[in-house]
């Protein structure tokens, strides 16, 4: 990730390989405007162009990007992303979207963190050609507030969302046989260890620890593989706390869908069903590592799905965490399973609010398509204040209902307190949420079902790439930063 500076310096004198240059109206258009006219450049929406200067500035290359006139804070990110992305061939670029203040200014290094993401590690530091790779290491915002430490501040909290959010896509892309728990748990251990925050501590809990902690679950779901569950809590306590937030995330390293085993094309990317998990861990870093004055309890709930002797069968009986009973009905419905231990855990720690993030229900992405979190809850309150978060992060969400019949439904089996999986085709997103909310208690919950938008399998445009994409890092920590401004 290129490092972010600010300069109060003009476009036609800043020092860069490349001059990434915002278009809101002619009056940008400067000197450039008749090339702009010859290239068809016409502003419409997300419209981008690459040109040589010809002298008329001094970077000698010039990235127009489209802006509306009055651009939201979501614009000038996804802006700076388009243009980052475009300056191929760059070590060094000068962004000018003309930030109309501090938050603009985040914004846009925001977009400069995300944009310039690539996942690389198992590819050859050369390119296609044999040379070796060019990366963009610097990127100098523009802005009459270069000066001010507000705006300083501001770029370095993008800074470290950023981190957080690539973070969070590392871990979604590692080929899953790389990253089976024990792996995951090592690589969340040395990302806390180097993450700088002295408040932050890491815990995990190994099957024994599991079966000794009744958390059925969780050993129910990863017993078919013969590398176990983990569960990792990360515990966040700053002096001065205004509030106590828990986080739960989904960790299916892999998918295979257990006995209830996936068709094999469905199982080319469930190295995904991990991203809950990585989603809650690289927020609860950067929480510790903004200095947030919120404590924050988070819970990875880690395993691999696999069928086996060993795995659980459809009719089992699982004992929770909880104390309640649960029938298995269909072992590829495996993530509520997980994360109702690490709700029950969360609960008892008797924090203000709990939220879980998981890859949980197809059903979401039917109902929502591939680009939207869906939204749900046990209060009001809660998901309006999630749903604000979120489209002030630029993560898109929508509220979902868990309707009445849902509850009957979930306590419908015969021979157990809760049934795991619905019995019709339809509603699946809804009956998962209800199976959720057995385990919360009254405590204030929200879910967030990231199926669809937590991995990208077209092409990268914007601050999205291929593959995994950090969904719900940055709306939880805009949450956290929120609730603890507001008491």
């Amino acid at each position: 990730m290129p490092s972010v500076t600010l300069s109060t310096s003009k476009p036609t004198t800043a020092s860069a390989d490349v001059l990434i240059l915002g278009i809101r109206s002619d009056d940008d258009k400067g000197d450039l405007a008749d090339t702009l006219t010859l290239l068809g450049f016409s502003g419409e929406k997300g419209q981008t162009v690459r040109f040589p200067s010809g002298g008329l500035i001094k970077a000698p290359v010039v990235v127009a990007v489209a802006l509306p006139a009055e651009p939201t804070a979501e614009d000038l990110r996804r802006a700076a992303a388009r243009g980052v992305r475009a300056a191929t061939h760059a070590s060094s670029v000068a962004i000018a979207l003309h930030p109309a203040g501090v938050d603009e200014v985040e914004a846009i290094a925001e977009g400069v963190g995300l944009g310039t993401y690539r996942y690389d590690a198992y590819k050859s530091k050369n390119d296609a050609k044999g040379a070796k790779a060019v990366e963009l290491t610097s990127a100098t915002i523009l802005t009459p507030f270069a000066r001010q430490t507000t705006a300083t501040k501001a770029a370095e909290r993008a800074a470290t969302v950023a981190a957080a959010v690539n973070t969070a896509r590392d871990w979604v892309n590692t080929p899953p046989g790389d990253k089976r728990p024990v792996d995951l748990v090592e690589a969340i251990s040395a990302y806390v260890g180097a993450s700088g925050a002295d408040a932050l501590k890491i815990s995990v809990w190994d099957e024994k620890r599991l079966a000794k902690e009744r958390c059925g679950g969780i050993l129910g779901v990863g017993q078919g593989s013969d590398s176990p569950p983990r569960l990792v809590t990360l515990s966040y306590e700053p002096a001065g706390a205004v509030a106590h937030l828990a986080l739960v995330g989904k960790g299916i390293t892999f998918d295979s869908g257990g006995l209830s085993i996936k068709p094999g094309a469905s199982m080319q990317t469930m190295k995904l069903d991990m991203a809950g998990a990585a989603a809650v861990v690289a927020a609860t870093v950067a929480i510790a590592q903004l200095g947030l004055p919120v404590r924050v309890s988070a819970y990875a709930c880690l395993a691999e799905n696999m069928p086996s002797g060993r795995a659980t069968r459809p009719g089992d009986v699982l004992h929770m965490r909880s104390g309640a009973t649960v029938e298995v009905h269909n072992t590829d419905a495996e993530g509520r399973l997980v994360l109702a231990d690490g709700l029950a855990l969360a609960a008892e720690s008797e924090p203000d609010q709990i939220i879980d993030v998981a890859t949980l229900t197809g059903a979401c992405v039917v109902a929502l398509g591939s680009y939207t979190t869906g939204v749900m809850g046990n209060d009001d309150g809660l998901a309006d204040t999630v749903l604000a978060a979120s489209e002030r992060a630029g993560e898109p969400m929508w509220r979902l209902p868990i309707t009445e019949e849902m509850k009957g439904t979930v306590t419908s089996s015969s021979i157990a307190d809760l049934r795991q999986h619905n019995p019709k085709p339809y509603g699946g997103a809804l009956f998962a949420a209800a199976f959720l909310r057995e385990f919360v208690g009254d405590v204030p919950w929200a879910h967030l079902d990231i199926a669809g938008p937590s991995f990208n399998e077209g092409s990268a445009s914007d601050y999205t790439p291929t593959g995994g994409t950090g969904t719900g890092v940055r709306t939880l920590v805009k949450l956290a930063a929120e609730l603890a401004a507001s008491r």
